[in-house]
């Protein structure tokens, strides 16, 4: 069975990813954003489950975690489930947490990526993107930005499978309510993609949507702005990928 992190775990379809992995046998680590989330998950860490808890808004809080669970036994693989929509956590959360993540844990041989199709809305371009915060971010930015580096793990990790999911528009905290799509179906490939032998799941570089692979945004595999993404990543966090 495989050791799986999965990042903002307390609800929506990080939480419905963690349990059926738990389910499943698997040796799963949540994560919670404070004490108080963790609460929300007891049960499943009552039922085996480990928990770290920081919020990835604080770079600090990430690095933490990460020498944590490299402390422990290693991961096999990281679901990058957390993620925001709007306001000035944006960029923190949804690009930098998962770049420090994938930066500094030893040991994932697969690596998943949330993404989202308000990536294909996302300017390809670096310029003036404010990393720290300090006011409202782009989600489709972010978005484009985090299944740009899924491919570029991809191609600089050769032995890690790395792959980016867009898991619809599910009725959610976040998608709310009247979302159209299928919530079990949203947490589904995330899953398979962690631990399956399928062959799908062995690929690397994908960008997928209920288990078929799609063609993402342009820019996602052009190995030019690939790198000057990782670059640019590497500089305001002063961590190499």
């Amino acid at each position: 069975m495989s050791r799986i992190l999965v990042t903002g775990s307390t609800e929506g379809l990080g939480r419905a990813a963690a349990e059926s992995l738990l389910l499943e046998g698997h040796d799963v680590v949540l994560h919670a954003r404070n004490r108080q989330r963790a609460e929300d998950v007891r049960e499943l860490v009552d039922r085996g489950a480990d928990l770290v808890v920081g919020d990835f808004t604080e770079r600090d809080a990430v690095r933490r975690i990460a020498a944590e669970l490299n402390g422990t036994r290693p991961l096999d693989a990281v679901i990058h489930n957390v993620g925001v929509y709007r306001g000035p956590d944006v960029m923190p959360v949804n690009i930098i947490a998962p770049y420090l993540l994938t930066a500094l844990l030893r040991g994932p041989r697969r690596l998943v990526y949330l993404s989202s199709g308000s990536h294909f809305d996302g300017r390809p371009s670096l310029a003036g993107v404010d990393w720290q915060g300090n006011g409202p971010g782009s989600y489709a930015d972010s978005k484009l930005f985090v299944t740009t580096l899924a491919a570029a793990v991809a191609r600089l990790r050769p032995g890690v499978l790395s792959n980016a999911v867009d898991p619809g528009w599910v009725p959610t905290r976040m998608g709310g309510p009247h979302a159209p799509d299928d919530l079990e179906l949203g947490h589904r490939t995330q899953e398979w993609l962690a631990v399956d032998d399928d062959p799908g799941a062995l690929t690397s570089g994908g960008y997928w949507y209920h288990r078929r692979r799609r063609e993402p945004h342009p820019a996602v595999h052009d190995e030019a702005f690939q790198d000057r993404l990782v670059q640019t990543l590497t500089e305001e966090t002063d961590t190499a990928l």
